[in-house]
């Protein structure tokens, strides 16, 4: 089965890595940070960085064809998990503002870095985009 990269105009150029590989209907999303597209790390803290990750992930979505309710995994790797745990309903209004009420497979995984020094986020995802919306690169 082919595989093709999913890079959208609106986020940072990637280099050595692509935002999401789609193979057959199966969006796989890469790793997303709280850069913009300066790739600047959003100040503030983790809801903002939340909002700006969980953005990235959706933009690269959409490039797709898909919508937030296609996603069915969610993996989210973070730096100081207390303090998300400290923010949850800040971060659970980000959520449904941005992909609704609905909330896929997900896990929450603590490490000690992330690629950029100061992300303290950071989120992958899988998406099963169904064939009449599909957008294939």
């Amino acid at each position: 089965m082919a595989h093709h990269t999913v890079n959208p105009p609106q986020l940072p150029t990637p280099k050595g890595f692509s935002h999401g590989t789609l193979a057959g209907n199966t969006l796989y999303l890469g790793g997303q940070t709280a850069l913009d597209k300066n790739m600047n790390i959003v100040p503030g803290g983790i809801v903002e960085q939340f909002r700006q990750s969980f953005s990235n992930v959706l933009t690269t979505l959409a490039a797709s064809g898909g919508q937030p309710e296609d996603l069915v995994n969610i993996t989210i790797f973070l730096t100081d998990i207390p303090d998300y745990q400290a923010h949850g309903r800040e971060i659970g209004r980000v959520w449904r503002e941005l992909a609704g009420p609905v909330y896929p497979a997900m896990a929450g995984i603590g490490t000690t870095g992330l690629w950029q020094a100061d992300a303290l986020i950071e989120i992958t995802a899988i998406a099963v985009i169904p064939e009449d919306r599909l957008i294939r690169p």
